[in-house]
């Protein structure tokens, strides 16, 4: 029988608000632009998107995706 309603996969994880104020990128210093939808840390200068994963920031450029240039 399918599950009804949404999983914790579907489901992100809030970050702490006060994390958020702190948090820079680790290679601009710049700060970050949280898509809780997308479940990123958003980097502008960088053009990178840091995963958040169950509510934990993953600041490794190594883990992190280039966003499109368009």
């Amino acid at each position: 029988m399918p599950q009804i309603g949404p999983t914790a996969e579907t489901v992100p994880v809030p970050v702490d608000p006060r994390l958020l104020e702190i948090l820079v990128c680790p290679l601009t210093k710049t700060t970050l632009e949280y898509d809780r939808a997308g479940g990123e840390l958003i980097s502008r200068a960088a053009g990178l998107a840091y995963p958040v994963r169950d509510g934990i920031p993953i600041m490794l450029p190594e883990e992190a995706r280039s966003l499109d240039v368009t």
